[in-house]
């Protein structure tokens, strides 16, 4: 089966670095997921949420050449606001046990009960083909595998410090199910009852 090429130019043009550009972004990216939500994903366009934003398609357009570069922006965006919602809630937190730093990781990996999380929708996955190539997936996977070994880094009280090996198992297993559950488009009750057995799956392989 032969594997599709990302398209060219689906990459955001620059990250911002000034406040004042942080908040354009930050702007642009609440106008796509506004329209998103209300008008789907075929009828959303750069100059829609360059309208919705109050700025010009020009200034968009200096972020974002198109709507894909915007969605990979706001999907690493994503990544990033998961990466330091885990270290705000699970690393630099004082005095928590190993199961609490623990809640807090694979709450926030599953994305259950997390509403510090961006918004996410199942059809992002199937676009990730157009704008996502295998290095991309990969520095995902370190940098989350990474937060990973952080919250553990956090714990005093560790019975035992788990192997990279089982760090890794442990993060694909929920990670890759959290994935997968959007796809299914699990119900509040059915994703809280899976990051509940998420969580007690890790607990097990940390204790025994």
């Amino acid at each position: 089966m032969s594997k599709v090429a990302p398209s060219t130019g689906v990459k955001p043009l620059k990250r911002p670095s000034q406040a004042r550009a942080k908040f354009t972004v930050q702007a642009i990216y609440d106008a796509f997921v506004r329209i998103w939500q209300r008008d789907g994903w075929e009828r959303l366009t750069t100059r829609s949420v360059a309208l919705e934003t109050g700025i010009s398609v020009g200034t968009l357009y200096d972020y974002f050449p198109n709507k894909l570069a915007l969605l990979s922006g706001y999907v690493r965006h994503s990544v990033e606001v998961l990466l330091m919602a885990v270290e705000r809630e699970a690393v630099q937190p004082k005095g928590l046990s190993w199961q609490q730093r623990l809640h807090q990781l694979v709450r926030l990996m599953c994305g259950v009960d997390a509403p510090e999380l961006t918004w996410f929708h199942p059809q992002m996955l199937a676009l990730e083909a157009q704008m996502a190539q295998p290095k991309h997936h990969r520095r995902v996977q370190e940098e989350l595998e990474g937060a990973w070994q952080q919250v553990f880094d956090a714990c005093a009280d560790l019975p035992q410090r788990p192997s990279a090996e089982t760090v890794r198992a442990l993060h694909l297993a929920v990670w890759g199910g959290r994935r997968y559950a959007l796809l299914l488009e699990l119900d509040e009750a059915q994703a809280r009852l899976w990051a509940a057995q998420m969580e007690r799956m890790c607990c097990g392989l940390i204790e025994r």
